[in-house]
């Protein structure tokens, strides 16, 4: 058995169930060191992997609002970065300085140019995007990509297309959603433009431009363009897929609302879409009740021609509900994002990974039947 030592830095849902599932689903003993500024958040997060299981492997806390705070990760093999997205280039440096590989979920574009840059030429990986979108539907993606190539004989294919929903179990009019996750999240996601990949060339789509419906496993939803889920992957395969694209998915009705909702707001100023979040968010707060029974749906698909120019298609889904792993309930929107993220950690742990670890770099193959994504991604619909 080997032993890890890692530092998860956020103590709330993605970073207690990040440490969750290291500790619970991995042969290897891991001790954990959750980071916050908050000692109330820090105090819940180990109640809750106590009541998880008795695990081996030490639970120590980190006060983050200390002067000195990182003088006690000099001892750590690894960085989980669990907080917001605008603190990413902060704690790649500070994995950089002390020889600690990297792992973070954000989707931001800026933020990543900027560890990847930092992150040339390091002695430890820097793995990014790792969630769930961006994240699991891109190695997804990459799997079907690579079985229709070798299943089909062909080196290109004409459409990728993924696709990811954090829903609830149940919605009504005339939203018909409920929040399992972050507002301002999805606010920004229906804003910001989607990055995709037309007649193999680059291109960016504008949010909620590309409204249709689709059915997976017999249920009618609906999918539209959003900002960040396509990780890398438009630069990585354009030359190799002529249509790439990710959407997000919702009930039927929810992107119409959406488009009310925006259509009847007053002139907003060009601030690279910011009053159109602000206003976004606001909105659905007042309107839109939060949650905790979720569900996360997933779907990946690539189209194109076989060796004889016969039209295949290559599909795949799940459906991921509420789970216990060891005794502790995680919410779904927890299990499938932390998944990701601990994959990845595990990846550049075990393979002891130099430099920046893109999605599209990931080998699908050891992702997949990885303990972590088996454990949470076990069963399709």
């Amino acid at each position: 058995m080997m032993s890890f030592s890692a530092f998860i830095a956020g103590s709330g849902g993605i970073g207690v169930a990040v440490a969750v599932l290291l500790r619970e689903c991995w042969a290897e003993e891991v001790d954990v060191l959750m980071g916050d500024i908050s000692q109330s958040a820090l105090d819940k997060a180990k109640e809750q992997l106590l009541l998880a299981g008795d695990a081996q492997g030490a639970i120590d806390l980190l006060d983050m609002s200390q002067s000195d705070w990182e003088q006690s990760l000099k001892e750590q093999d690894i960085l989980l970065d669990c907080l917001p997205g605008r603190f990413a280039p902060k704690m790649a440096k500070i994995a950089l300085e002390l020889g600690m590989h990297y792992v973070n979920l954000t989707e931001y574009v800026q933020e990543t140019k900027e560890i990847k840059k930092l992150a040339e030429g390091a002695q430890t990986g820097f793995a990014l995007q790792c969630g769930l979108a961006p994240g699991f539907v891109n190695v997804l993606g990459v799997e079907l990509f690579q079985q229709f190539c070798a299943d089909y004989g062909v080196e290109k294919v004409d459409q990728l297309e993924m696709k990811v929903g954090a829903l609830s179990e149940h919605a009504s009019s005339p939203h018909f959603y409920a929040f399992t996750w972050s507002p301002i999240g999805v606010a920004t996601e229906y804003v910001k433009a989607a990055e995709v990949v037309e007649n193999h060339q680059l291109n960016l789509q504008p949010a909620l431009s590309g409204r249709r419906e689709i059915i997976i496993d017999g249920f009618r939803l609906e999918e539209d363009f959003t900002s960040g889920g396509a990780a890398d992957l438009p630069e990585a395969l354009k030359d190799r897929v002529k249509n790439l694209h990710y959407k997000t998915i919702r009930y039927c009705g929810h992107y119409g609302w959406v488009e009310q909702i925006l259509s009847e707001a007053p002139p907003f100023e060009n601030n690279d879409g910011q009053d159109r979040i602000d206003h976004l968010e606001r909105e659905m707060m007042e309107q839109i009740p939060s949650v905790e029974d979720d569900l996360v749906v997933i779907f990946a698909a690539v189209e194109g021609k076989d060796k004889d120019g016969r039209l295949r298609r290559l599909e795949k889904s799940f459906w991921v509900r509420p789970m216990l792993v060891g005794e502790l309930p995680l919410r779904a929107i927890q299990s499938t994002t932390a998944a990701g993220m601990a994959e990845a950690a595990r990846i550049l742990l075990i393979t002891n990974h130099q430099g920046v670890l893109l999605q599209s770099q990931i080998d699908p193959t050891s992702y997949m039947s990885g303990p972590f994504v088996s454990s949470i991604y076990d069963t399709m619909f």
